[in-house]
């Protein structure tokens, strides 16, 4: 069990530094159990402790080795205790950039159990991670409150420990000195509250084996609503006084979402209570056993004052969070290469539980998204593996990213497709329940899973799977009809257009003329073909389909698969047909279109004919297809500013027309009864209007936006329009009319509605004036923005982006000494990846060499790819003969 380190450092008394620089924690000692006593001084912003951990040695050796970082440990406490012999470290020393602590003792340690003490002081910090400080107002008077957040390798900023997933022991955690009026929250429930006079101190139950990012602690003033699972289970929901009612709703979809769980999973809940806090200073949401963290938008829903896309997205985000739960807290990924096991499988149940709580919501097509942002990462040269080698601690941010969740997501879904969902849930094994009932209180790897989903349905799981999680990217499909034959041809997929070497085992489906006539079939050649007569039951006139049963072929039915298909052009007219003629599903219209633009943004198809494709979406009213339709149009109008600049006007005069049937039918009012998908996509066609610039709209949103400033209770402003409203009001900003963007400021200064705050940060950045962008950029880094925040307002407009580089230039370094890396990818990423210039490449090529940072290396590369990728687009789109003359045809167009 030790390491060959260990057997080193007794052999050859090595000296401490040998363990600096190491991925992982030496094997000396394996920890148990943890007693924590923490102190925090909310008004000081700092905070004491200690900690006993129960230990086992498990060989000969002089160090333990463990985690630490931003404490100051008191070495004078340090101990050990085995067989009533007390052991004292004649050295003791932290390395902060690996964040280890190590302990040399003046003799080898005995063999056998033992409990280590340490003493340690630290700062209740700023910056979202650790413990730290949120802040809040109450009666007019600003005050902290005290909140943890350790995924992933944070525990060590709170208390030392061995902080990584595999090092699973129990938690008994005491608060001291908290002050008596407000709430103490931790994992488990209290035992004991002890008050004295003005402070109190606060025991919790000892917890169930679990792993160190997943202990959370949370002291601060809330209210709360409370209600019960049908077994029994306790839920709240904690948030600010004042807001409880605001809690209402996640509160109803954690009781339903719990019991999914218990029946889907054949497996209950494993604590007696599941408290919910939503916290002002957070970043986004995390699982923390039976007690979970959220920032306010991802929990809170205001029945007045908050949009249906908000509603969802507080019900989806719940959903993900508890699946962790199951998948994470109760079974937990051994390393972060498995990351993806927690948050690509609680990404697709998640979508699993939603769709079964809100059927009319139409779950799985809006989880085309999930699948759309997944290829759209892993179409970079500068992906990575779904199983992705992590070697150092600071490494580790950086994979909470589109692969992790959107492409893990993905392929459990392509995977259900494949064996059917009932290998999953139901049959005899039931392989997820095996699966974690097998691991429970334990730790699994990819392989696991695999095993368990394979012995269930009897297919070679761990061979198809494989080659989708380790290698990066995925690939295109190459469709053609040749002698009455169907030829399949895989390569990878590259947006940059560059061919890639990887292959795959892919799960083809197809259906032709019905879907009636479906097939399937397991690609495992780069290049197969199969009789249409046989495969289809019709037969083939010339080089494209005809017929009623053959009139058009989809590969890749209702977008199950993790891949991209190109048809040639006969086939590419007939599905464009069939779409105009509404013959395809919503899913396959959306993946027509989405594979269709990452074609021509690879410049393996004309600019030119994904314009024409367009046109076949004039009719278009399923909300999630519409919102990919706009925000492809919003990308290629960018591209077409850069390239043909003298033909902007009419792309945005095609784009008007191709979005007025869309929005005459949803109009500017909600009408009774509409669908939650109607009001969610009215706000998004108004929104796309306003942008491209259509003057109704623009007129319509600033008449009812001056009726809001008189009455901010008026009918005419309701919220699922508030976006579009505030982002058309922003269209006729500038520095000589400023009054829009002082208005929206004044709204913002006075909310106290988290989402309000976002909405109007998201609307100011659309601002076509750079002037006006680099106020409001400066505004993001002020002391009135949380921190949280200021990344929602990176997504400027395409005349604002070089204002947007400039500045993130001139702030880094402040910027980067703000901001931990997990926010600072943010800004990377949503500043450089917009450019579209070679130049571009070169300036931030050379920044980032004088100003470089370890912990955005991945992401830095991969926006950089982005810059070369929209480079390589807007000069192919400058040289298409021809184009000139087919967008004035299609901007003219009438339907």
């Amino acid at each position: 069990m030790c390491s060959t380190l260990t057997s080193k450092s007794s052999a050859l008394h090595l000296e401490m530094e040998q363990f600096k620089g190491q991925s992982r924690l030496p094997k000396f000692a394996v920890p148990k159990r943890y007693d924590i006593t923490l102190k925090p001084d909310l008004t000081g912003c700092s905070f004491g402790g200690s900690v006993a951990v129960q230990l086992d040695i498990v060989c000969d050796t002089r160090f333990i080795v463990l985690n630490a970082a931003d404490l100051s440990v008191d070495a004078a406490s340090v101990s050990f205790a085995s067989s009533k012999v007390i052991f004292k470290p004649w050295k003791v020393e932290t390395f902060e950039e690996d964040g280890i602590l190590v302990l040399e003792f003046g003799e080898t340690l005995p063999v056998g159990s033992g409990v280590l003490g340490i003493g340690f002081e630290g700062k209740l910090n700023d910056k979202m991670k650790g413990f730290y400080t949120s802040t809040y107002e109450h009666n007019g008077e600003k005050k902290n409150m005290a909140v943890t957040q350790f995924e992933p390798v944070d525990a060590r900023r709170c208390f030392p420990c061995w902080d990584e997933p595999a090092w699973k022991a129990t938690f008994k955690i005491r608060l001291d000195d908290v002050p008596s009026e407000l709430v103490a929250l931790s994992n488990m429930p209290v035992v004991e509250e002890k008050v004295h006079g003005h402070l109190k101190t606060v025991s919790f139950q000892e917890s169930p084996i679990m792993s160190t990012y997943l202990v959370a602690v949370v002291v601060g003033l809330f209210d709360y609503v409370e209600d019960r699972t049908s077994d029994g289970v306790k839920v709240r929901v904690y948030c600010q006084v004042g807001k409880a009612n605001q809690g209402k709703f996640a509160l109803n979809v954690a009781a339903k979402t719990l019991e999914f769980y218990r029946d889907y999973f054949a497996v209950p809940y494993s604590l007696p209570k599941l408290d919910m806090v939503a916290i002002p200073d957070f970043p986004g949401a995390m699982e923390n056993y039976g007690l979970v963290t959220y920032q306010e938008t991802d929990l809170l829903f205001d029945e007045q004052h908050s949009a249906a896309a908000n509603k969802q997205r507080v019900a989806t985000v719940v959903a993900h969070e508890l699946a962790h739960q199951w998948f994470g807290n109760l079974v937990t990924m051994e390393w972060w290469t498995h990351l993806w096991l927690n948050e690509g499988f609680a990404t697709w149940v998640s979508y699993l539980a939603t769709d079964s709580l809100f059927p009319e919501w139409k779950m799985w097509t809006k989880f085309l998204d999930e699948i759309t942002l997944g290829l759209k990462l892993d179409g970079l040269e500068g992906s990575h593996p779904i199983e992705v080698e992590i070697n150092h601690a600071s490494e580790v941010d950086e994979i909470f990213d589109a692969i992790s969740y959107r492409k893990g997501a993905s392929v459990i879904r392509m995977l259900q497709n494949y064996l059917g969902a009932e290998c999953f849930q139901v049959g005899p094994l039931r392989s997820l329940a095996s699966y974690i009932t097998k691991h429970a209180s334990s730790n699994a790897k990819t392989e696991d899973l695999w095993a368990a989903l394979q012995e269930g349905s009897g297919e070679p799981v761990n061979k198809l799977m494989n080659s989708w999680t380790q290698q990066k990217g995925y690939p295109v499909i190459s469709v053609k009809v040749k002698d009455q034959k169907l030829e399949f041809d895989q390569t990878q997929f590259y947006s940059s257009g560059s061919q890639g070497d990887g292959q795959w085992i892919v799960p083809i489906t197809l259906c032709s003329g019905s879907y009636d006539v479906r097939k399937s079939f397991l690609l495992q050649k780069k290049f197969e073909t199969f009789d249409v007569k046989e495969f289809l039951g019709c037969s083939i006139a010339g080089t494209g389909c005809r017929g009623s049963l053959c009139s058009w072929i989809k590969v890749n039915v209702d977008q199950t698969g993790f891949y991209r298909v190109k048809y040639e052009e006969e086939l590419s007219a007939a599905l464009r047909s069939a779409i105009e003629k509404k013959h395809l599903s919503a899913t396959d219209r959306f993946g027509v279109l989405d594979d269709s633009f990452a074609l021509s943004m690879a410049r393996q198809q004309s600019f030119a004919s994904l314009l024409t494709l367009l046109g076949a979406y004039r009719e278009e009213l399923d909300c999630t297809v519409l919102s990919n339709l706009i925000h492809i149009s919003y990308k290629l109008a960018t591209i077409a500013a850069d390239a043909v600049p003298e033909l902007l006007d009419l792309i945005n005069q095609l784009f008007i027309g191709l979005f007025q049937y869309s929005a005459e039918k949803l109009g500017w009012e909600p009408k009774p009864g509409e669908s939650h998908l109607d009001a969610m996509l009215r706000g998004d066609i108004l929104t796309a209007l306003a942008v491209f610039g259509h003057d109704l709209t623009i007129d319509e949103a600033s008449r009812r936006f001056h009726a809001f400033l008189d009455d901010r209770n008026t009918p005419l402003l309701p919220p699922d329009i508030r976006k579009a409203v505030y982002v058309a009001v922003m269209q006729r900003v500038s520095m000589s009319e400023r009054s829009g963007y002082e208005s929206l400021l004044g709204v913002y200064r006075e909310t106290d509605l988290r989402e309000e705050k976002t909405r109007i940060l998201r609307s100011l950045a659309s601002c076509p004036d750079p002037n006006i962008i680099l106020e409001f950029l400066n505004f993001l880094l002020s002391s009135e923005v949380r921190r949280q925040d200021a990344a929602l307002g990176l997504s400027v407009s395409s005349k604002g982006r070089e204002t947007a580089w400039t500045w993130l230039k001139d702030n880094w370094e402040h910027i980067s000494e703000t901001w931990s890396s997990g926010y600072l990818l943010r800004f990377v990423s949503a500043i450089i990846s917009p450019l579209a210039s070679f130049e571009k490449v070169k300036e931030v090529d050379e920044f980032f060499k004088v100003h470089p940072d370890l912990s955005i290396t991945r992401t830095l590369k991969q926006s950089i790819e982005r810059v070369q990728i929209n480079a390589k687009w807007v000069q192919s789109v400058g040289s298409e003969k021809n184009l000139a003359d087919i967008v004035k045809e299609l901007a003219h167009r009438k339907y």
